[in-house]
Formats: structure tokens, C-alpha cells, sequence
């Protein structure tokens, strides 16, 4: 998305939003609601679903969402992009608020705005995901906090970070190797104009010399259809000499003529005779 932020009901802020910092100028001068001023709106809200009540609570909210958004900045994401998903949280918890708990929006709505927040820097913070599961998703947001200096972890560290997070040490590994390492892309630019250079790109040493995409959809393509040529020349045949085909030569445990012979009451010779009839008529069927 671009600089400019307009949340739901910013229509009348008391600049025109063109860009973050006149968002930001925007949003400090948004007056704080009172406790009292709070409970009406929401009662409002929820008892008549009116709307206006919701832009309200929503307005007076959103500069604590640029304050909720600027500690994420060290991701590498822009802020822009960071308030406007926290207010997608803002707007979630105003709608699910319920005044008769006696608490104020702010506590209420803090855990939307982080879990809109978390959602949106997982989906881009890197383009292979880093957290999947429960508890790398935990560790993702608080191991650069439990940190205690830069490099790697120390044994001890890592047990103390796990006990800490409430994970296995293996878990909190896996993710600090995460962590450090980076994105690299499939075809970079060269560094030089050395031609002689070694090329260090994925797409240099990735690709198999023995499998050419091409050949093989040609060689699946043509054994679909020899299987099919197969098929319809089979069905062409009589059921005997379809049965003798198949066990003599599609079977992996093949029949011998004689077994055959035993089988049809007849002598190996005849058998050996309707074969090789059979075989000339699905040479010409698939030619």
C-alpha cells in the first residue's frame, strides 16, 4: 500500500491525510475520550448498532495505534503499512467490546492491534515463512528481546529463553537459526562484470542437467498416449486372446505357454499361434 492511511470514518479529520507524518499530526489532535464519554459510545453501539458511535471510539483510538506500531519498525516494514493493519485490530475490538466489563477500550483493544500487527509481519517479513507453528509464532516476537547480546545464544541462554517462553530448547535453536539468516534471491544480479566469476545465485546450481522440463512433459505425454493406443487395441481383441496377451506380457508374474495351454485345453503350439496373431493386430492398431 501506498503512504496515505484512511481507516474507516478518517473522513473528518481535521487535516487532509496525504501522507504518514500528516496522519500521524492528524491523529494527535483527535481529543482522548473520557471513561464516561467511552461506556455511552460503546452502550450506543452495541444496544442500537450505531455507527457513528463506532467511528468515534475508533478515532479517539488511533493514535494509540501509531503508538503500538512504531515498536515493530525494527522488521524492516513500513509504518504506514504496520498502523493500518493495527487499525484493522482496532476496528475488530471495537466491535466485539462490551462496556459492562467495566474495563477501558485501550486494554481491550491492545491485543487486536497486536495480533493484526503479528499476522501482517509473519505474511512479509520474509518470503519463506519463519513461524508456523504455536510456538515458533511465540518465539518469533520475544527471542530478539531475550537477547542478551549479539551472535549466537549460549547453552545456557537458550535453556533460560526456553523455560522463559514455556518451549523446548530445540525449538527456540530452530528459530534463532531462522532469525539469522536471510532471503536470497533466485536470480540476483552479478556483483561484477567478470564473466569468468563463479556464480553463487540458486538458479546457477539448482537446476538438474539430467531432467529438461520440456522432455519430460513430451516423454509423460507420450506415454499417456501409449497407454491409451495400448488400452484401445486391447479392447479390440477377442477375450482370449486378450487374456493370453496380458499374462504373457503385462503381468509382472508372466504365464508360460504351456500354463496357458493347461489353462485353454489346448496345446502350447496353439497358444504360441493366437499370441503372436494377437501381437501383429495391436502392432497395426497402435502404428
Amino acid at each position: 500500500m501506498g503512504t496515505a492511511l484512511a481507516p474507516v470514518g478518517t473522513r473528518n479529520l481535521p487535516l487532509r491525510v496525504g501522507s504518514e507524518e500528516a496522519y500521524i499530526q492528524a491523529v494527535n489532535q483527535i481529543p482522548v475520550l473520557s471513561a464516561e464519554e467511552e461506556r455511552s459510545l460503546a452502550v450506543a453501539y452495541r444496544d442500537t448498532g450505531d455507527l457513528d458511535a463506532a467511528r468515534q471510539l475508533v478515532l479517539s483510538h488511533l493514535r494509540f495505534v501509531v503508538h503500538v506500531a512504531r515498536g515493530y519498525n525494527g522488521y524492516g516494514l513500513p509504518l504506514a503499512d504496520l498502523i493500518q493493519e493495527g487499525n484493522i485490530g482496532l476496528m475488530k475490538a471495537v466491535k466485539r467490546f462490551d462496556p459492562e466489563v467495566r474495563v477501558r477500550l485501550v486494554s481491550f483493544a491492545v491485543h487486536w492491534i497486536r495480533a493484526e500487527i503479528h499476522e501482517y509481519i509473519l505474511r512479509n517479513w520474509r518470503i519463506v515463512k519463519v513461524a508456523t507453528t504455536k510456538a515458533q509464532r511465540k518465539l518469533f516476537f520475544n527471542l530478539r528481546s531475550s537477547k542478551k547480546r549479539l551472535g549466537w545464544l549460549s547453552h545456557d541462554e537458550v535453556n533460560r529463553v526456553a523455560a522463559d517462553l514455556g518451549v523446548k530448547p530445540e525449538t527456540v535453536m530452530e528459530m534463532e537459526s531462522r532469525l539469522s539468516g536471510h532471503d536470497v534471491a533466485f536470480d540476483p544480479q552479478p556483483d561484477s562484470d567478470d564473466e569468468d566469476a563463479v556464480p553463487r545465485a540458486p538458479a546457477a546450481y539448482l537446476r538438474s542437467a539430467q531432467v529438461d522440463p520440456s522432455e519430460e512433459l513430451e516423454r509423460d505425454d507420450w506415454e499417456t498416449h501409449q497407454t491409451e493406443s495400448l488400452q484401445r487395441a486391447l479392447s479390440a481383441l477377442d477375450e482370449r486372446s486378450r487374456d493370453i496377451v496380458q499374462r504373457r506380457w503385462l503381468l509382472e508374474q508372466k504365464v508360460t505357454l504351456q500354463e496357458l495351454a493347461d489353462h485353454y485345453n489346448v496345446s502350447a503350439e496353439r497358444v504360441r499361434q493366437l499370441e503372436k496373431n494377437a501381437m501383429k493386430k495391436l502392432r497395426a492398431s497402435m502404428a
